[in-house]
């Protein structure tokens, strides 16, 4: 075993920052100890801009995307959409799930009724999405109807507190229960019912982290509904639709987009092409993680969703001047102009339509927005046109009235993925070292895989600046990959050492302006050491511009199918050997603090056993399994969630890749008491 702890003292848990920016020059004296004090303020001085990293991760971004689908016959697409179907539910969405959790029918309890309003009744229902976690939804039924009837699925957004008690979407359902549709209103992780913190959307990178893709979670929460409708035996099954705003909106498309059994699509204010949404950079554009989860946009976008409707009806409902995201004027030209052409040529195009809302036009599923999709649903459905809305105000539910009920130890996001990680079970480390190297070059080529390990080469070497003063030299780089990302480095050495002095790369999770003590301790010992920062290293967000955050960018990167650790990796590697060839040395020292830098470091030794010679971390984990027992969030570290590392991989074992190196852990950081 080579994964060393030389030192065992607990910290305080450390959470890295993955945002800033440094350049290079420094001063100290050759033959006295160097003086962090003068390191610092320079190592804080800026190279790489972060707006220009900014911009430099966005052009990357776009270059991914994939193209609009083009339309050419209805016989044609019809074979791609079923093609695509079936990749994106067998490949992305139900990756890592158990088959018999996928297929299991649905298993809802129905618990008692509701004193209801006139023209329709009300029941509560519970119903288990995975085993050991259960959601709760609300039954609208008509009072008198005449043989089956169609029936809606009304799914949540990002409602806050009410959850599926929120008043708009109880009028909807109301609404649609008196002109003969059985509505369906199910809840939603983190609101509502479901409001426990570790119930967080972004905690669905932890499930991604322990080889479930998070997609799935979601999708079956929202299927099973779909499911149960379509069980009834008083439901019409070629009646059935689904709609919801924002987040909803996002759970229609991906539902009716990839279920045929949805027969009816209104979507509202919740999706934008991927290039679209980074263009604009806002927030809310940028989507939450289930709307960019891995490995969906992976040679599909939003416009290939909605294209797959075609031929059924879709109405897509989006806002003039929402305050939130995807804004109708800046989605139109991609989603329905650009779709449109799709529904032409099964003859449907009056089943594709545009509302663009104006009052109030901001982000909503108010009166106008209601209305449009009350006479979609009701003309698809061959009802009596739905015109005007029946006034419910009186009839609406407090969420206390609304509450189901769910288990006291009913599962969480995060409770999952910590119980499917303990359900994980590697082949072992052979202890013959034959055994070892070929298992090793095994997992070498499995690893590539799953951090997506693509060596992107150096474009450029950019010199910046250089100092050569009071005994030490100093040279300050801005290097450009391949893919057009950068990253940066300060090469310090003293003008006296001997040549080729050894050479320790430098990684911290706070930046090149947090590794003055190391670069200092290092120089002092007559060594060279490098300060690197890698990629989001180089960002530095701006106060209340939210915008500018990394991880919010590296879930789409996860989405078009990169992995943010991957690029790091490459990045690091590449520079090793620029460095490693430039000092004339035969490997180098790596040293890293903080838990990203850690994983980055190791991964790279896992990769290139003969490039290092030693890899010490200060403030490391012993296992991956610290992201699920701090826990640590997707926004303290998004590099580390890489679907199915801690599936298939842990530090020890990665450590022991990297042999002939060493990986010595200095420090740990330890649990915060909750």
């Amino acid at each position: 075993m080579h994964y060393i702890c030389s030192q065992r003292f607990k910290l305080e848990c450390l959470a890295p920052a993955l945002v800033l920016a440094a350049t290079f020059m420094v001063a100290s004296h050759a033959q006295a100890q160097s003086d962090p004090d003068l390191i610092d303020p320079v190592l804080r001085q800026e190279i790489l801009a972060p707006d220009v990293a900014v911009f430099q991760m966005k052009q990357y971004m776009v270059g991914l995307v994939a193209k609009p689908p083009v339309a050419t016959s209805a016989q044609s697409w019809t074979a791609e959409a079923n093609r695509l179907r079936q990749h994106l539910l067998s490949d992305v969405v139900y990756h890592g799930w158990p088959k018999d959790w996928v297929d299991a029918p649905p298993h809802f309890e129905d618990l008692d009724a509701i004193e209801s309003g006139p023209g329709y009744r009300m029941r509560k229902l519970r119903y288990e999405i995975v085993p050991g976690f259960y959601s709760a939804a609300i039954l609208y039924e008509p009072e008198h109807r005449a043989g089956k009837a169609p029936a809606i699925l009304n799914v949540n957004g990002h409602v806050g507190p009410p959850g599926k008690a929120v008043e708009y979407k109880q009028k909807r359902c109301i609404n649609f229960a008196k002109h003969g549709i059985v509505a369906l209103n199910v809840e939603w992780f983190d609101f509502g019912e479901l409001a426990q913190p570790e119930n967080s959307h972004w905690f669905g990178a932890h499930l991604d982290l322990v080889g479930s893709n998070a997609l799935g979670l979601f999708y079956l929460e929202m299927r099973r509904g779909l499911d149960y409708l379509a069980s009834r035996p008083d439901v019409d099954p070629n009646r059935l639709g689904v709609t919801g705003l924002s987040g909803g909106g996002c759970q229609t498309i991906l539902l009716s987009a990839l279920d045929e059994r949805v027969k009816v699509s209104v979507p509202v204010a919740g999706f934008s092409p991927t290039a679209v949404k980074v263009e604009v950079l806002r927030h809310g554009d940028l989507g939450d993680l289930e709307q960019n989860s891995t490995d969906l946009l992976d040679g599909v976008d939003y416009t290939h969703l909605t294209a797959m409707r075609a031929p059924r009806p879709t109405l897509l409902i989006f806002d003039a001047e929402d305050d939130c995201c995807f804004r109708a004027p800046l989605v139109k030209p991609l989603l329905y102009d650009g779709i449109k052409p799709f529904f032409k040529m099964y003859g449907k195009e009056d089943d594709f339509e545009w509302h663009e809302n104006r009052d109030p036009g901001t982000h909503n599923y108010q009166l106008d927005n209601r209305l449009a999709a009350y006479r979609f649903f009701s003309k698809e459905f061959d009802l009596p046109a739905i015109t005007s809305e029946i006034p419910s105000g009186q009839e609406l539910k407090t969420p206390e009235e609304l509450t189901v009920g769910l288990p006291k130890d009913n599962l969480t996001i995060l409770g999952l993925a910590r119980k499917l990680a303990g359900a994980i079970r590697r082949e072992p480390i052979p202890p013959d070292p034959a055994a070892r190297s070929a298992w090793a070059s095994a997992q070498r080529a499995k690893l590539k895989e799953v951090i997506r390990y693509k060596p992107t080469g150096i474009a450029r070497v950019w010199s910046i600046a250089n100092t050569k003063d009071k005994g030490i030299e100093t040279l300050s780089y801005l290097f450009e990959m391949g893919n057009g990302l950068s990253a940066n480095a300060v090469w310090l050495k003293g003008i006296a050492s001997p040549e080729p002095a050894p050479v320790t790369l430098i990684l911290n999770d706070k930046g090149k302006q947090a590794a003055g003590a190391e670069v200092s301790d290092r120089v002092n010992r007559g060594e060279q050491a490098v300060a690197l920062d890698l990629l989001f290293n180089a960002w530095k967000p701006q106060p209340n511009v939210s915008e500018t955050e990394p991880y919010l960018y590296a879930q789409i990167l996860d989405g078009l199918g990169d992995r943010p650790l991957g690029l790091e990796t490459a990045q690091l590697i590449e520079i090793a050997h620029w460095m490693k060839d430039r000092a004339g040395v035969p490997k180098m020292r790596l040293e890293a603090t903080g838990i990203s830098s850690q994983v980055i470091a190791t991964v790279a030794a896992a990769l290139e056993p003969d490039l290092f010679s030693h890899v010490v971390v200060h403030s490391g984990m012993r296992s991956l399994g610290f992201l699920l027992d701090a826990p640590v969030t997707f926004a303290e570290a998004p590099d580390l969630f890489c679907l199915d590392l801690y599936k298939d991989f842990d530090l020890d074992r990665l450590a022991n890749m990297a042999v002939p190196a060493t990986v010595t852990v200095e420090r740990y950081v330890a649990v915060k008491p909750k």
